[in-house]
């Protein structure tokens, strides 16, 4: 074979080779922008996704710290009326403890005056029987 020959067919061969990392880069170029624009895309998906779930658990959130207000208002008005109750019980057994005080005081005073009278208003008899008053 001719030199000259040699010398085409390798540069030949040369610029193929030349024409096929050509094509494989640019398509391998291609083949990145359409991931990276779907990898964009798809980042955006998350975005989004993310914002609907932020605003949720903000309203959940807040549901949440609104439930636990009125919880804690409710306990406040329930220990409110217990106490209420309590110093209405406490009030009447005060009342209670001086009412049986005054009748005992009653009682005695009725005892010191006319011992002969029962409690229950009757008078012994002359003769050994009981008459009302």
């Amino acid at each position: 074979m001719e030199p000259w020959l040699i010398v085409v067919l390798i540069v030949v061969a040369l610029v193929l080779l030349a024409l096929v990392a050509f094509a494989l880069t640019r398509r391998s170029r291609t083949t990145g922008a359409r991931k990276r624009a779907q990898q964009r895309e798809e980042a955006r998906d998350h975005l989004r996704e993310a914002e609907i779930r932020g605003a949720r658990a903000e309203k959940e959130q807040a549901l949440a710290e609104e439930q636990a207000a009125r919880a804690r208002r409710e306990l406040a008005e329930v220990q409110e009326r217990a106490a209420l109750a309590e110093q209405e019980a406490r009030q009447r057994a005060a009342r209670a403890d001086e009412d049986r005080t005054a009748a005992e005081q009653l009682r005695a005073e009725a005892q010191r005056l006319a011992p002969d009278v029962s409690s229950d208003g009757r008078q012994p008899h002359p003769e050994g029987g009981a008459t009302r008053i």
